[in-house]
């Protein structure tokens, strides 16, 4: 099973907070976030891991330095977005195995990452049913199939908030890619890499939800959620 962590972002909500690091690099409990996550990977014996770049790269990559992964780098990270740095993984995507991709800011705890590697549904993206009053990009689901998607949607229409976490088998990560490219193709850099399959609902794409109620995740865009974060580990 491979990692792809797309960590290029600048993190301007937070930025403020961040000290120019590199968002997944906030510091929780005297560890960069980031730290966490390969921790986490590690242990549960996955080690092929990519992560994407940008944002203070060589920050990263000194927080990185004890760490085993592949570095790609996205130098466009200011005037593009996901969409672009996934661009840049489609040599370590070119394989047979699953993979999971997430968000470079999404701390999590262990029984997510079972429930990722124990499913074989696919394409997957995790969500939770408990955030919907202050859900950040939003859900609509009907069994356990995404139907809706978008911070628009009023809480009325919203089952529960994207987590930032997906799984894909090999078919599907490379029609994601197949996707990925003919955005990019068309000019179309400042988007988020899940709209790439998003898109495809529309042309019959079924996309799976776990719902992840009960389980502690976040996602550090405000400071409301570092501290979500850091209460947990109290």
């Amino acid at each position: 099973m491979k990692v792809i962590i797309m960590a290029a972002g600048v993190g301007s909500r937070i930025s403020r907070h961040l000290k120019d690091h590199p968002k997944c690099c906030v510091d929780i409990n005297g560890k960069p976030l980031i730290q966490h996550t390969m921790e986490l990977l590690n242990s549960q014996g996955i080690t092929d891991i990519a992560i994407i770049s940008g944002y203070h790269d060589d920050y990263l990559q000194n927080v990185l330095k004890d760490f085993e992964y592949k570095r790609i780098f996205n130098p466009f990270f200011r005037v593009t977005n996901s969409l672009a740095s996934l661009w840049f993984a489609q040599e370590f995507l070119d394989s047979d195995e699953d993979v999971i991709f997430m968000n470079g800011d999404v701390f999590f705890e262990k029984e997510i990452l079972d429930i990722l590697k124990e499913t074989e549904l696919s394409p997957l993206m995790l969500a939770d049913s408990t955030r919907i009053e202050d859900a950040d990009y939003r859900f609509t689901w009907q069994d356990n199939k995404l139907t809706a998607f978008g911070k628009e949607l009023t809480n009325a229409q919203t089952t529960g908030e994207y987590v930032g976490i997906g799984k894909f088998n090999a078919l599907d990560a490379k029609k994601l890619i197949t996707k990925v490219n003919s955005l990019v193709n068309s000019e179309q850099y400042n988007m988020w890499w899940e709209d790439a399959i998003y898109r495809q609902i529309d042309n019959g794409q079924i996309i799976h939800i776990h719902d992840v109620k009960g389980y502690f995740w976040a996602e550090v865009d405000y400071i409301e959620d570092y501290e979500r974060i850091i209460a947990y580990l109290a």
